[in-house]
């Protein structure tokens, strides 16, 4: 769950109204705007990836593995070029008079890769479904009149108009509401998949720029095969003939596959060669700031850590991580210790939230805190944090629980998963027993996509259970604020109160590092550390 051209992320809070005009591809200049022509390169592109953790329905993909491919087989109503502005796709024009009901008017012609039509009855149904059997991405339907808490329930806020126009009427006027329909939870599924999500899960019919190189082309724990959809009318045309996304469990092999030129694209280069990769790929690499935000989760429900007590543990061990040296030896200055739970690179970011001496190392604070805990209920056992093997995320999970014991005086240590889909399912089955290693890759360019589907009450992607009244309530006022700086300040309001409970210990912002192969032009990372991988070129 790495990057970004521009520093400068589009603002949550857009205009009324998203029309057709606004379309085109990446305004960066830096890779030529697909044609629609096709492809203009006849190679298949390799890239790293990881198995993912669901059958790829986009409504219960909520991880980095699943969502790299659910990204290149659906289109949504908008997407997000390199620097992160949103532009239309599926949609014609997204408008409202009140930012209440929005009517949503899709372009003509789209198609499923089955052949049938886009119709805007396939978005209401995806959506709802979603909403219905509490999908993993149901929180993102949470404003939508109709839904609870969580995202579920019926929603009532969806109504079909015609084949091409629908509305949404939301609880509350929201304003960004256009900006965040280019996450994978507001795409469309075909009818087949409506009809069969186990058969849609496994061979996805989608509506985006590539589709399965054939019904057996996921081929589990090894890779799957993407070739470019031919049917697809939108600026993310194919640039390539195809993409094969390969299942790696160990980022070393990655990356010597890709100084081999036996990887074309690599978006996650191992610690071992942090201190290297740059003169070893020779003008081939990136190191860029990224909306990445990496933390480690402690659950409500374990033990020590519930109440006045865990409030006392949580901010001792945030306090007795030195991420200074940890993001200097470790990561060779990739990281930067973190300020705050969003991100530098979005807009209104904030290093100075009341609260946030928390996150420096003070030994003798940490110390202090741990005795007041003691003094409620004396601590026993092992503190562990999970972490998948797969990632290389040992070295810097091994320095934090070393800094932990070092500083408490307590036995702390890594707790090894041997791939992300085996950490993944411990925690989102909840049987996982301690904490656990989590980041977040942003979804759309804001503030509140950091907050609200992490910590929010019921949120998919609240992993530790946190709620709180007050942060809910102010993530709410958020949405509605009539303007980016008035929400931006509700969200840092909401952040104090992060930072009183500390549901995750937040540890650093991650920088994309990657690279490419020799055999391969236009590389392009964008503002959420992915690569644009239907602008990669290869000669076949």
């Amino acid at each position: 769950m790495n990057l970004k051209r521009s520093w400068l992320a589009v603002p949550a809070v857009l205009a009324l109204t998203l029309t057709a005009c606004s379309g085109g591809g990446s305004e960066s200049g830096e890779s030529g705007a697909a044609s629609e022509s096709g492809a203009t390169s006849t190679g298949v592109i390799t890239v790293n990836g990881s198995e993912p953790q669901n059958p790829l329905i986009p409504t219960n993909t909520n991880e980095v593995g699943g969502g790299k491919i659910i990204d290149l087989l659906f289109a949504g109503l908008v997407y997000y070029d390199a620097e992160g502005a949103t532009h239309n796709e599926m949609a014609d024009s997204i408008t409202s008079d009140d930012n209440i009901t929005w009517t949503i008017k899709l372009k003509s012609g789209q198609k499923f890769t089955d052949g049938t039509d886009v119709k805007a009855s396939n978005f209401v149904d995806a959506w709802k479904a979603g909403a219905e059997n509490a999908d993993l991405s149901a929180y993102f339907f949470e404003p939508i009149e109709g839904a609870d808490e969580e995202g579920g329930g019926d929603l009532t806020g969806l109504t079909v108009v015609d084949d091409t126009t629908f509305t949404v009427k939301l609880k509350q006027a929201e304003s960004d509401f256009p900006s965040r329909l280019g996450y994978s939870a507001f795409f469309p599924l075909p009818d087949s998949t409506l009809a069969d999500r186990d058969a849609g899960g496994e061979t996805p019919v989608g509506n985006g720029p590539y589709k399965l190189a054939s019904d057996s082309a996921w081929e589990h724990n090894v890779k799957i095969s993407l070739v470019p959809n031919e049917d697809y009318q939108g600026d993310r045309q194919a640039q390539n003939g195809g993409v094969d996304v390969i299942f790696y469990t160990d980022q070393n092999a990655a990356y010597q596959d890709l100084l081999s030129d036996n990887l074309d694209v690599l978006d996650a280069i191992p610690d071992s060669a942090f201190a290297t990769f740059e003169s070893d790929l020779s003008g081939r690499s990136v190191n860029q700031a990224a909306a990445i935000f990496q933390s480690f989760t402690i659950p409500e429900s374990l033990e020590h850590f519930s109440g006045d007590e865990g409030k006392l543990r949580r901010q001792a061990l945030s306090y007795a991580i030195n991420r200074d040296e940890i993001t200097k030896t470790i990561f060779s200055d990739t990281r930067t210790p973190a300020k705050d739970f969003t991100s530098p690179v979005v807009d209104g970011f904030n290093d100075a939230i009341p609260g946030n001496e928390v996150l420096t190392y003070d030994a003798d604070k940490a110390k202090e805190l741990w005795a007041q805990a003691d003094a409620i209920s004396p601590w026993s056992g092992t503190f562990t944090i999970g972490y998948n093997s797969d990632g290389g995320h040992q070295a810097w999970v091994d320095a934090v629980a070393n800094s932990i014991k070092n500083t408490l005086s307590i036995d702390a240590e890594g707790s090894p998963y041997p791939d992300f889909k085996s950490l993944r399912d411990e925690v989102t089955n909840r049987t996982i027993k301690g904490a656990f290693r989590t980041g977040w890759q942003a979804d759309y360019p804001g503030k509140y996509n950091f907050l609200a589907p992490l910590y929010g009450t019921g949120a998919g992607s609240n992993d530790g259970d946190y709620s709180s009244a007050t942060f809910d309530g102010l993530l709410k006022d958020a949405a509605a604020a009539s303007s980016l700086d008035e929400a931006n300040t509700l969200l840092d309001q909401a952040q104090e109160e992060l930072f009183k409970d500390l549901p995750a210990i937040p540890l650093w912002y991650s920088n994309v590092t990657g690279g490419w192969s020799t055999q391969v032009d236009n590389v392009t990372f964008g503002w959420n550390s992915v690569p644009l991988y239907y602008e990669v070129t290869k000669q076949g």
